[in-house]
């Protein structure tokens, strides 16, 4: 009866089910090894900088932290954003919108600039909550063939003359799913086209500071030309605590004032206590030692994961190498479907993503994403045991 009621939208007419949503349900199982989710280690959370953070709010800020507040994101908030991100590119507070999470970041720039039929290019494949956000507003998401330095710049240049896109949507850092970086000159390639062609880009950078190895590399934003062109999403999540729900974007000019419309329609605020604990959490505590402590454990795990890989993978298999983020992105090859054997491998109980949903079109069914941040490294080698189980390894 309630389906006659309740007519939906197209945009959720075919949808019967959300890769997210499963993705949590075998999370909550406590008898599960999961790959499944990147859920930081809560482990490693620095719950009494937490404590002491929130206690400071309440005391100090009083009702202003239980009240109503900006759209655009609490003073302090933005100004501690902004300095984080002026590591890499110049950044103002007025160049800051508050966000809860990356994730409405996303669903915010799509709501903005995108009509229903506008094609967004994405990698292959490319950040499964990403194509959901996007489907959710009508775009018609358009996969560029990539490598393992990320999307290749002569395939953008076609893509963009082909299909006229509104806007590039890329994880230059530790991919989701594959956890591969674009090199410096890569970035520089795929900023000189978007230059050149006037196509905006939406740069997501939730894993950028967890770098087990090698050099940093700056964002494509701070490239030349582009940061008045890319809306550049940060989050709190990975490196903080994803509970608190708060991210920022930076961008110039009068799409913030759209973007800020937007999330009074969405959501209005995100939550000032929140905000405001960041924000002292941020100005109090030293991040970057939290970060280069949850650093030497996933290297760790990561090391694992991949030796284990190694001494498992049938021939011809690959996996990626990140050196950083949380994911290893692995294909098969064959005829296999990834998401056949997942039912096989919950009930030896061990979880992973089948690679489907990461890809916009034409789907590599033999691939799966793991993640390797969760568990230590014995209950990674227990996972993989049971995952090569699974596959008949």
């Amino acid at each position: 009866m309630t389906e006659d009621v309740f007519r939906l939208s197209s945009r959720f007419a075919q949808m019967k089910s959300s890769p997210v949503r499963d993705i949590l349900a075998v999370l909550g199982r406590g008898d599960i090894i999961s790959f499944a989710g990147g859920i930081p280690d809560p482990t490693l959370f620095e719950l009494a900088d937490f404590r002491e953070s929130f206690a400071y709010t309440l005391e100090n800020y009083g009702p202003r932290a239980l009240q109503y507040a900006s759209t655009i994101g609490e003073p302090e908030l933005r100004e501690q954003a902004a300095k984080r991100m002026s590591r890499h590119l110049p950044t103002e507070p007025n160049q800051v919108q508050v966000t809860s999470g990356s994730q409405e970041g996303l669903y915010l720039v799509a709501t903005t600039l995108v009509d229903p039929g506008d094609v967004i290019l994405v990698e292959r494949p490319t950040y499964l909550t990403a194509v959901q956000a996007f489907t959710l507003v009508g775009a018609r998401m358009v996969g560029v063939d990539s490598d393992e330095f990320g999307m290749l710049p002569d395939a953008l240049d076609d893509a963009i003359e082909t299909h006229d896109p509104k806007l590039v949507y890329l994880i230059p850092t530790f991919q989701n799913p594959t956890g591969r970086t674009m090199s410096a000159d890569r970035r520089a390639a795929i900023a000189e086209v978007l230059v050149r062609t006037g196509v905006p880009l939406l740069e997501d950078d939730p894993y950028g500071e967890l770098r087990f190895e090698g050099e940093s590399v700056p964002p494509i934003a701070a490239q030349p030309g582009m940061a008045e062109r890319t809306v550049l999403l940060n989050s709190a999540s990975k490196v903080m605590a994803p509970g608190v729900r708060v991210g920022w974007l930076r961008a110039e000019g009068q799409i913030l004032r759209s973007l800020e419309i937007a999330k009074q329609g969405v959501g209005l605020q995100t939550a000032v206590t929140d905000q405001l604990a960041v924000a002292h959490y941020l100005a109090t505590y030293d991040l970057d030692a939290h970060i280069a402590k949850v650093a030497d454990v996933y290297r760790t795990r990561r090391d694992a994961m991949l030796a284990g890989l190694d001494a498992r993978l049938p021939e011809g298999a690959t996996a990626t190498r990140p050196e950083g983020g949380m994911f290893v992105w692995v294909r098969i090859g064959g005829d296999v479907d990834s998401a056949l054997i997942l039912p096989k491998a919950v009930d030896l109980g061990v979880a992973f993503v089948p690679g489907w949903p990461f890809y916009a079109d034409h789907p590599d069914r033999t691939t799966m994403r793991l993640s390797f941040v969760t568990n230590s490294p014995e209950m990674i080698d227990e996972g993989l045991s049971r995952l090569a189980t699974a596959w008949g390894w």
